[in-house]
């Protein structure tokens, strides 16, 4: 019997596939306890309805990601700290305060941890900041440490 899975199954077949299985199984397991769907014609069709849907929800994605990045690429994240001799900051300059700056100054929200940092920011000066917006798509961020007076 082929059935389509609504859930995955261990060792059977992972969710929206299409399979022929026993029909003994198929019955008292899988269509029983909802882990699928007789694959049915109705069935089929409104599973690729549904995987066209989703990819088209993933291609917009990945245009606001793309969008997102041309904006951020253009931006400089202005912050202060207090700092002590040779530019050294007293503390740090974490993704936390550069998502609040970004999203208090531009308005733009962006995940603190999106935001790929190695390290914290120890330093006066500008400082370019990897931020992962989608799979595809990284941006690169300026952040300019200005010295607080």
């Amino acid at each position: 019997m082929k059935v389509i899975f609504l859930q995955d199954v261990k060792g059977k077949g992972k969710k929206g596939e299409v399979k022929n299985v026993a029909d003994g199984y198929a019955h008292n397991y899988l269509l029983k306890n909802n882990l699928a769907v007789e694959a049915s014609a109705g069935n089929v069709n409104q599973l690729d309805a549904q995987k066209k849907k989703e990819q088209k929800a993933q291609e917009e994605e990945l245009q606001q990601a793309q969008d997102l990045k041309k904006t951020l690429e253009e931006l400089t994240v202005e912050l202060t700290a207090k700092s002590g001799e040779g530019g050294r900051l007293f503390g740090s300059i974490t993704s936390k305060q550069i998502a609040e700056e970004l999203k208090k100054s531009h308005k733009i929200k962006v995940d603190k941890r999106k935001i790929e940092m190695n390290d914290a920011i120890r330093s006066l000066g500008v400082t370019q900041v990897p931020v992962k917006l989608h799979n595809e798509v990284t941006a690169t961020l300026k952040v300019h440490v200005g010295e607080e007076k």
